[in-house]
């Protein structure tokens, strides 16, 4: 099977992590447990080389990818290369050097999370950050992108909407219009971590999700803030995108890459190198196709493990991590 042209990688694991959606904990990554989550800028290259048709790299993980020394490096080398890179941040740990490499490095497209409009829900929902340092740091990046003259990298807000936040939504249409980001890109929370193999630390977290999520919440109430930014983000000239509400039924016979596609198309890699079928997973306790630094990419990809993951998830009784996660039913 040919290599994917689309790779995720965790450059850092969950250590230290200033900024996080609630409280828990997902993994015991790094101090005071053990050495710092980083992935080492040697593996990287090597895992980068390895996709030889690889054409768009996102790092990303549960950790804060500029927390890795080596995070701008990582971006340069693989631009170099011609391949569009992006990654997520929560910009907690952007200062006015960082915001200049966001330019310089090759970044093509940075996406911001953001959760609230205001410093009341934002910094309950993101623990450990400040709503007003990250607007500061939000503005450096759009100051140096003015003062270097570049168009890049391209600036999209990412909100997760939930139950604690859903009146906020218009109010952050709002602030995108004035913050000219190209994009503002509103999901839902990505998995309710409902399989029955879900290890037992886990367990807060499903109970977060499933007073969290919006898909159980009254759909007038949800249809009417959503309706209210649809309005504001035509009005204001918003690229907005909103989830489904609703799941998405599969007729029996569906295949499987348009049930999800990720397995086919790209490929999610842990800060240790561990494979996964996709960053919806999180972690690699969870599910994974081994290592591979040491299996090697093309060993690891057409691997058996890979190919039966895809079977199952072409039949009509898909992998159960699969069953509860918002991209295969649809509402991400």
């Amino acid at each position: 099977m040919q290599l994917p042209t689309y790779l995720q990688i965790e450059p850092v694991g969950q250590c230290n992590l200033r900024c996080q959606m609630c409280s828990i904990q997902f993994r015991k990554d790094g101090p005071p447990y053990g050495p710092p989550a980083f992935m080492k800028f040697e593996i990287f290259t090597r895992i980068i080389d390895q996709f030889v048709s690889l054409q768009h790299l996102h790092l990303q993980g549960l950790g804060e990818p500029m927390m890795h020394p080596r995070f701008f490096d990582m971006v340069t080398s693989a631009a170099n290369k011609g391949i569009q890179v992006t990654t997520n941040s929560n910009l907690t740990l952007l200062n006015k050097k960082h915001a200049e490499q966001c330019v310089t490095s090759g970044l093509d497209c940075l996406h911001i999370s953001i959760d609230g409009a205001t410093a009341e829900i934002y910094d309950r929902i993101r623990v450990g950050a400040r709503f007003e340092q990250v607007v500061r740091n939000l503005k450096l990046v759009l100051e140096a992108r003015q003062q270097l003259e570049s168009a890049h990298p391209k600036i999209h807000l990412v909100m997760v909407i939930m139950r604690q936040n859903l009146h906020e939504l218009p109010a952050l249409v709002r602030l995108a219009h004035q913050w000219s980001v190209e994009q503002m890109f509103v999901q839902h929370l990505c998995h309710d971590f409902g399989e029955s193999s879900l290890p037992a630390h886990y367990q807060p977290m499903r109970e977060f999700v499933q007073a969290q999520t919006l898909l159980e919440e009254d759909q007038e109430c949800v249809e009417q803030y959503f309706s209210k930014a649809r309005e504001l983000a035509q009005t204001l000239g918003v690229n907005l995108r909103l989830p489904r509400t609703r799941p998405r039924l599969h007729p029996p016979g569906t295949p499987g890459s348009q049930r999800c596609d990720w397995p086919w198309r790209g490929a999610y890699i842990s800060y240790q190198g561990q494979a996964m079928p996709c960053c919806m997973v999180s972690t690699p306790d969870r599910i994974n196709f081994g290592n591979i630094v040491e299996q090697g990419v093309e060993e690891t990809w057409n691997g058996k493990a890979y190919q039966s993951f895809r079977e199952q998830l072409n039949s009509d009784e898909p992998p159960e991590v699969c069953r509860s996660c918002s991209i295969y039913s649809g509402t991400f």
